[in-house]
């Protein structure tokens, strides 16, 4: 196989890598939402049925009743929770910044604005508060104090008969975990069977910065230790076609974005149902209901469940199974991943995303020189013989049959293997878009500086310089190519690296930095073992 069909070839099979990220985003398996058999019954004891959230659901969120504004801020987090319901209605990130403000930090949650995304909870059971029900604090602003690791916001229900409900926000000190409780008296004279649920609610709306150049993934998530890791996309609950896992007793649910993730982490093996739904307009909830255990008159009852809302990371294994892989490698996870471990050692020891990416490539392609030189071998000899080719196909014509005995039998005279220019670069395809996905879903690169003009590797190279560069890299590199006998192939070939430049306009730097320096390395090896071939060649002919 020559190399302006190899270069065919990776360009279908890459775009059958990012279609088929694309079918498998928006066709994920997921079992029909359950709904109660009898709308009209009450909450029970156990886990509530899907009705009864829906009976407590928003209509329309931005129209929710206006309450007082409770500020807090840590070292990680600032929050403004909203008496009115007791939920979470802004969240800004402070160590992150917006995609096209560095000066500002992003804003992951907030109920006006271009975005929807809250985080409501609330209880089941009759007179108990609801995500809607008033609440009231001793104070309108709290901080973390220095030499303080965690500071506690308490809101009391109001309005409620025959119980006192105590909602308590906790945050800590450099953590994106915030936990969520509820203390629950019985002052009446009947026992209390109440259960509790946790929702994130969102529009459909792209995040901010992201290109459609190159996709990611925005919607739902849900994970169990039995159903793994599955997807629940916007469209599928709009169309009522999801699969929930059946009664489990574990897991989490969130909303997942590009770089960033929400999720209800409730704790231990207990029973729990998980459920999504589509509100009015373009609003989305996907949450977790929670039994509690009956509460005896004159008793009080606790329940809590971490909420975490932060950057999506690998290391979010360690809190809860299954949350690292809110980074989306795909199916090239088991490339992706030892890859992006390998990059963050290399930055842990230059303290330079860029140095890494560099560095790696470097590694990669040392792992995989023998293979490289072999195809380039190949590659070497399709070229050094290409004229002989060309008198065989003036010499038969159109005389098919003819033709490929005769190409076969100077492939078998120079000892060519008309496919060693290309099986060692198939071998290599999966570790090298492995390596794609590790750069493109990694927030460690978002924001972090190369040199020069270069301040963001997940951006596009604001000034097209890389890609300009990577084009011409190209060209270099097809001009050590056998030359297409074929003037239609030939035409190809000088078009694309024209094309591959005005791709790698709108892909993150940090890919075609990695892109740049394969070629570059690539043309170094090609170019050494080029020349040895026609040196070797210049001698056969002499002799």
């Amino acid at each position: 196989m020559d190399m302006r069909r190899l270069f065919l070839f990776l360009i279908f099979s890459f775009s059958l890598v990012v279609l088929w990220g694309e079918w498998t985003r928006q066709n994920q398996p997921v079992a029909p939402i359950i709904v109660s058999k009898d709308p009209s019954a009450p909450p029970v004891a156990t886990v509530s049925t899907p009705q009864a959230i829906a009976t407590a659901a928003p209509a329309d969120v931005p129209k929710a009743p206006t309450g007082k504004i409770i500020s807090v801020i840590t070292d990680t987090l600032k929050i403004e929770i909203n008496s009115a319901g007791g939920n979470i209605e802004r969240l800004d990130l402070l160590k992150h910044r917006t995609a096209n403000d560095q000066t500002k930090s992003i804003v992951l949650m907030q109920r006006q604005g271009e975005q929807a995304y809250l985080a409501q909870t609330g209880l089941l059971g009759t007179g108990l508060p609801t995500h809607n029900a008033e609440f009231q604090s001793d104070a309108s602003e709290f901080a973390l104090a220095d030499g303080k690791d965690v500071v506690e916001v308490k809101l009391t229900a109001l309005n409620t008969e025959g119980v006192h409900v105590i909602k308590t926000y906790t945050f800590h000190r450099a953590s994106y975990l915030v936990d969520v409780a509820y203390e629950i008296e019985n002052k009446g004279s009947a026992a209390l069977t109440p259960s509790a649920y946790f929702q994130l609610v969102r529009d459909s709306s792209t995040p901010e910065g992201a290109s459609s150049f190159v996709p990611t993934y925005t919607g739902a998530a849900v994970y169990t230790d039995i159903e793994k890791f599955q997807k629940i996309a916007f469209s599928d609950i709009e169309k009522n076609k999801i699969t929930l896992p059946k009664d489990p007793d574990n897991g989490w649910v969130g909303m997942v974005q590009h770089y960033f993730v929400s999720a209800w982490l409730p704790q231990g093996k207990t029973p729990r149902e998980f459920y999504a739904k589509h509100l009015d307009g373009n609003l989305f909830s996907v949450g977790v209901i929670l039994p509690i255990a009956s509460i005896e008159p004159n008793q009080t009852a606790r329940i809590s469940t971490p909420l975490y809302v932060g950057p999506a990371q690998s290391k979010l294994d360690d809190i809860a199974p299954g949350l690292g892989l809110t980074v989306d490698y795909g199916i090239f996870t088991v490339f992706a991943a030892p890859l992006f471990w390998l990059m963050s050692f290399l930055n842990d020891w230059v303290h330079n995303w860029g140095v890494a990416i560099v560095l790696l490539t470097v590694l990669i392609k040392l792992a995989f020189f023998p293979l490289s030189a072999a195809s380039y071998r190949s590659m070497a000899k399709m070229r050094v013989v290409a004229p002989k080719l060309e008198l065989i196909k003036k010499q038969y014509g159109d005389d098919r049959e003819r033709l490929n005995k005769a190409m076969m039998d100077l492939y078998k005279t120079e000892k060519i293997n008309p496919l060693g220019g290309c099986l060692p670069v198939l071998i290599q395809i999966p570790v090298f878009i492995g390596l794609y996905w590790a750069i493109l879903e990694s927030v460690e690169l978002r924001h972090a500086p190369f040199f020069g003009w270069i301040t963001d590797l997940s951006a596009t190279d604001p000034y097209y310089i890389l890609p300009l560069i990577m084009g011409a890299s190209m060209i270099i590199q097809s001009k050590l190519n056998p030359v297409p006998t074929d003037p239609i192939q030939a035409k190809v070939m000088q078009i694309m690296p024209i094309a591959f430049s005005v791709v790698f306009f709108f892909f993150p730097a940090g890919l075609v930095l990695y892109s740049l320096v394969n070629n570059i390395l690539s043309i170094g090896q090609q170019w050494y073992i080029n020349r040895g071939a026609d040196s070797a060649q210049k001698g056969v002919t002499k002799a």
